[in-house]
């Protein structure tokens, strides 16, 4: 299939899902230089924190601050995530533009996730909707709703297709904004991303249909292509690739921002994204987490330049 010159919004989720599973504490300041420093190389989009509790996960702690100093950047959509109902008020209240609700496919991980069977993780998704609509001021949030471990599961192992469909019809249905599959634990091809995207894009029509794919096993940015390819445009990457469900044995790897910014500008698509102004946020990252690994190709080796003598 050719592909069209036309926008791929890119948006950054390391200060969520790369920060979730690291236990040493990464400041507030720095946190906020993350964002000043990915919304000045053109990021658009970035999804800041979770509303998870910080008992369970003490990175997010600060979450007030960080909110804050995203919605003083113009332009820039604040997007967080939450789990359940019980943390809606407080994520709505935060007047962040976008939330993340997130249901796993696979059973057994949607329980050990948030304690719940993904039919009462639906049933409380419709009761945040309705929340939304209670105030004026609330109904301007987006909500996705996005379905994880949509390609294979490291608890279950394979996920029916027909399931994760379901589950997408009943998000459309209570009222989502946003229909996201996710490959949590990186087991999804490109023939079968390319699939079951193509069955969502039917299902969806209109609506905006995004990609949360991991690189745990090297297939992330051959995913990313298959997604391409049959109309998908909105795409999760993650600083260095950081990040992973704790909650997933083996679940490391989101792809790379960088190497994504880098793939899709090469493809003739526009992202709006300066991918050399990315590279100093790797610096600051090991700064204040020196014993966690950095990916990423386009680090290595630069961009692409004619060597003349």
């Amino acid at each position: 299939m050719a592909m069209n010159s036309d926008y791929v919004c890119v948006r950054e989720v390391g200060l969520r899902d790369g920060l979730q599973r690291i236990t040493v504490p990464f400041p507030t300041e720095a946190k906020i230089e993350w964002l000043r420093i990915e919304a000045a190389a053109g990021i658009s989009s970035i999804e800041v924190c979770s509303f998870a509790s910080s008992k369970v996960m003490p990175q997010f702690a600060d979450r007030a601050e960080v909110i804050a100093a995203a919605r003083a950047i113009p332009g820039l959509e604040v997007c967080a995530t939450i789990l359940n109902y019980r943390r809606a008020e407080e994520a709505f209240t935060a007047d962040v533009d976008a939330l993340n609700f997130v249901i796993s496919a696979s059973a057994t991980h949607n329980m050990q996730n948030v304690r719940r069977t993904p039919e009462q993780s639906m049933d409380e998704f419709r009761q945040v909707v309705a929340l939304r609509s209670s105030r004026d001021q609330w109904r301007r949030i987006k909500l996705a709703g996005c379905i994880a471990t949509a390609f294979g599961c490291t608890l279950e192992g394979s996920v029916d297709p027909r399931r994760v469909l379901s589950i997408a019809e009943q998000y459309i249905q209570a009222g989502a904004d946003e229909v996201a599959l996710a490959d949590t634990v990186g087991f999804a091809s490109p023939k079968q991303v390319k699939t079951l995207f193509t069955d969502l894009l039917a299902l969806t029509g209109s609506l905006q249909v995004s990609a949360h794919i991991h690189d745990t096993r090297g297939l992330g940015l051959a995913n990313v292509y298959a997604a391409l390819e049959v109309g998908v445009r909105r795409f999760d990457g993650s600083l260095g690739g950081l990040g992973g469900c704790p909650f997933a044995p083996g679940a490391s790897g989101n792809i790379v921002t960088e190497d994504l910014v880098f793939m899709l500008e090469a493809c003739g698509f526009e992202t709006g994204v300066d991918v050399e102004k990315l590279l100093p946020l790797r610096d600051l990252i090991s700064r204040y987490l020196p014993d966690e690994d950095l990916h990423g190709a386009f680090a290595r080796a630069g961009p692409c330049r004619v060597l003349v003598e």
